[in-house]
């Protein structure tokens, strides 16, 4: 629903937020979207391994694998770098870790930058739809030691790079709660709200658990960054099923009718 509407204006970034819940299955919905349409697809995975987006993928008809054995999808694994560069694993020469500012010897994100520049700019031989770039979850960069400033100056980076110059998407997910004491998490989160196209922000149930509905999402769409428009807002309720996701207004599950 969502995402093939905003795949239809390319150069926008989009924000997925949660609170009281995951939202995870919407960076699980993403990357598989994009790598269905063809796009080349940088994805920064600082939460799970590859193994366990993979098989994610695999029930939404996706292989990870072949896409990667292809060329499409550029993964960094943020788990397995992590513990190289604490316990001294393999590097490239000449070729730094892109989380290189963990081990204190430098201190932005410039190396993360440069890997997503790298991994996204054309080659002569391109033949993709576009250029994406997902991240799970940014949140983990500043668990790392990130500055919030040095956080927004990547995305801000990011965002020119491949929104503005390639014509791409961006597609961050920042976990968070309204509750949080986390004032560098809330700094990052409000910030990239008011930079968002588009907003996705997944709530649970202020009523607690309900096995026919899983929470509800709010799709924020900005219609300008500059103007003091107003943003059109939908909100809908949601069940994660095995494969999919199914959604529906509020009072409209299938156990309601």
């Amino acid at each position: 629903m969502y995402p093939e509407l905003h795949f239809a204006f390319p150069g926008k970034f989009t924000l997925l937020r949660d609170s009281r819940t995951d939202g995870s299955f919407l960076v699980h919905h993403f990357l598989s979207f994009y790598l269905r349409a063809g796009c080349k697809v940088c994805f920064l995975a600082l939460v799970q391994s590859f193994s366990h987006y993979n098989m994610v993928a695999q029930k939404l008809g996706v292989s990870l694998t072949a896409a990667k054995e292809r060329g499409q999808l550029v993964f960094l694994e943020g788990l397995k770098s992590c513990l190289d560069l604490v316990f001294g694993g393999e590097e490239q020469p000449g070729q730094p870790s892109p989380l290189q500012f963990i081990s204190g010897s430098v201190s932005n994100l410039k190396d993360l930058f440069d890997f997503v520049r790298t991994s996204l700019t054309p080659a002569d031989s391109d033949c993709w739809k576009g250029r994406v770039l997902l991240v799970d979850d940014l949140s983990v960069l500043l668990s790392l030691g990130a500055a919030p400033v040095d956080v927004l100056d990547f995305i801000h980076y990011c965002r020119m790079v491949v929104c503005s110059q390639l014509k791409g998407n961006v597609v961050v997910l920042v976990h968070g709660s309204e509750d949080s004491e986390d004032e560098e998490n809330k700094l990052v989160l409000t910030s990239l709200c008011h930079h968002s196209n588009l907003i996705l922000w997944v709530e649970g149930l202020a009523t607690g658990f309900c096995k026919d509905v899983h929470g509800e999402i709010k799709i924020i769409k900005r219609l300008s960054l500059e103007s003091t428009e107003q943003d059109v807002v939908q909100i809908y309720q949601y069940k994660i099923q095995d494969k999919n996701v199914a959604f529906f207004a509020r009072g409209l599950s299938a156990a309601v009718l």
